[in-house]
């Protein structure tokens, strides 16, 4: 009997990733009769560090979650045999049945530039339903807004270059490496090499070879004549395996359909000048030069502020793992509460991570080229100057947003980032971009600190 599992999500089975306390909070609100409407709110308490800036990603896997979820009867029946759910009424369970998340959503398109405290997603809905999503609402946008992040400083450190996925066989399992390559090509990145991510979604799939290929012949020499008989509109070769300038003059031999040299390995700075001066003493100046080996921003940087002869970069461990700044804080936290019809504020004091209460948008100040200002965080309709950035995506538990390309969405990041001002996007030492709490949203936080103070005094 073949007991083995790939543990890849699949939708009939979407209502159990969660954390078990999320589902155990839900029994207590249904056992209590508590069905209130809530406000959920989703941001980044705290930027990483040499982060100034975040770009929104992950609201397509967030929608798609949250218009599909359902408990399967297998789903169901396992919940029943946990002992934390021992006392729990039959009832519950009947109810998880037709569960289906019937809520609004409002949130930052995807590219969006955001900063810490700036809500990304707002969810209001029952208490039970709301309550039940914040996890996967949670590590689907933390990890993909954390990728694309870092791949917007990573092209941006390549300054025109072409910067492409190669990580991965590095992410941390394979759906990571999907999820890695869709945030990377938002933060701009032109291609991956994940074949199943430019098949289902349509972003350009590139690869050259690996170093098992030349050693698998004869000679390096062979190994290139062959896989140009092979792909003779595609000949990109490894020339690293043994001696690289050598392995460069072998490749030079093609002649023009060679297409590309990839440097994996040593002083790509000083490497990358003596393959061109090589390549162009045969006339192939139109063949590119792709360079891989541990690449990050601040090694991207380096090299494009020195004149590295690199036309492309492939970027693998440290992007899809955003190796320096591994994690991102989102956090997702209740703001209102309607009671016997009246919406109450809600918040916490806790230190350091107190919150605001209430419903809540991101006003965005403009000058007359487009280029940020400032933001302010405001009252959800308040009288604000500046663009509002939250939308309406979900109404009724029903999608209310045309879902944009891949491509669209790589634009409104690059548009965005282009008109973010320099010095709040250097890639260490950067300015602190200029956040502001409305008047509205402070008379409503004082307000909420005397209600909480006397609820808890009684």
């Amino acid at each position: 009997m073949d007991n083995t599992k790939s543990l890849l999500l699949t939708e009939d089975l979407l209502g159990l990733v969660t954390d078990l306390y999320q589902l155990s909070m839900a029994a207590g609100y249904f056992e209590q009769g508590m069905r209130d409407t809530a406000t959920f709110e989703l941001s980044v308490r705290h930027l990483p560090e040499n982060r100034s800036y975040l770009v929104a990603a992950g609201l397509e896997q967030a929608l798609h979650y949250l218009t599909h979820i359902t408990f399967s009867p297998e789903a169901i029946r396992f919940l029943q045999q946990l002992p934390a759910f021992k006392h729990v009424s039959s009832a519950f369970f009947a109810s998880l049945k037709s569960f289906a998340f019937c809520g609004d959503v409002h949130a930052v398109p995807e590219g969006t530039v955001v900063f810490a405290g700036e809500p990304i997603l707002r969810i209001t809905a029952p208490l039970i339903e709301a309550q039940i999503v914040e996890t996967y609402l949670l590590s689907t946008i933390n990890f993909q807004t954390l990728i694309a992040t870092k791949a917007s400083r990573i092209t941006q450190a390549a300054q025109g270059r072409e910067v492409v996925d190669f990580g991965s066989r590095r992410a941390h399992g394979p759906q990571a490496g999907v999820l890695a390559a869709r945030a990377a090509f938002i933060g701009g990145c032109k291609g991956t090499s994940n074949v199943f991510a430019a098949h289902q979604l349509g972003i350009p799939v590139v690869g050259t070879i690996a170093h098992a290929w030349v050693m698998a012949h004869e000679s390096e020499r062979e190994s290139f004549k062959k896989f140009h008989e092979v792909f003779p509109d595609n000949t990109v070769l490894l020339i690293d395996t043994y001696d690289t300038l050598a392995g460069a003059r072998r490749a030079a031999a093609i002649g023009k359909g060679l297409k590309g040299v990839r440097l994996d390995s040593g002083d790509l700075l000083k490497l990358s000048g003596e393959v061109r001066r090589i390549l162009d003493a045969e006339g192939l100046q139109h063949v590119r030069i792709v360079a891989s080996s541990d690449l990050n921003e601040y090694r991207i940087d380096k090299l494009v502020r020195n004149g590295a002869a690199i036309d492309s970069f492939g970027v693998g461990t440290e992007m899809v793992t955003s190796r320096d700044a591994p994690a991102l804080g989102g956090v997702y936290k209740l703001v209102e509460q309607v009671h016997g019809g009246r919406a109450i504020p809600r918040m916490k004091f806790s230190s350091g991570k107190a919150t605001y209460p209430c419903k809540k948008q991101i006003y965005r100040k403009r000058d007359g080229d487009g280029n940020f200002l400032e933001d302010v965080i405001g009252l959800e309709g308040e009288s604000v100057d500046g663009i509002p950035l939250l939308m309406q995506v979900v109404k009724d538990g029903k999608a209310c947003y045309p879902t944009p390309t891949i491509q669209e969405i790589q634009g409104a990041s690059s548009d965005n980032l282009v008109h973010l001002p320099k010095p709040f996007k250097r890639l260490s030492n950067a300015e602190v971009y200029p956040i502001t709490k409305s008047k509205g949203l402070e008379r409503k936080r004082l307000e909420a600190e005397k209600i909480i103070a006397l609820q808890n005094n009684e």
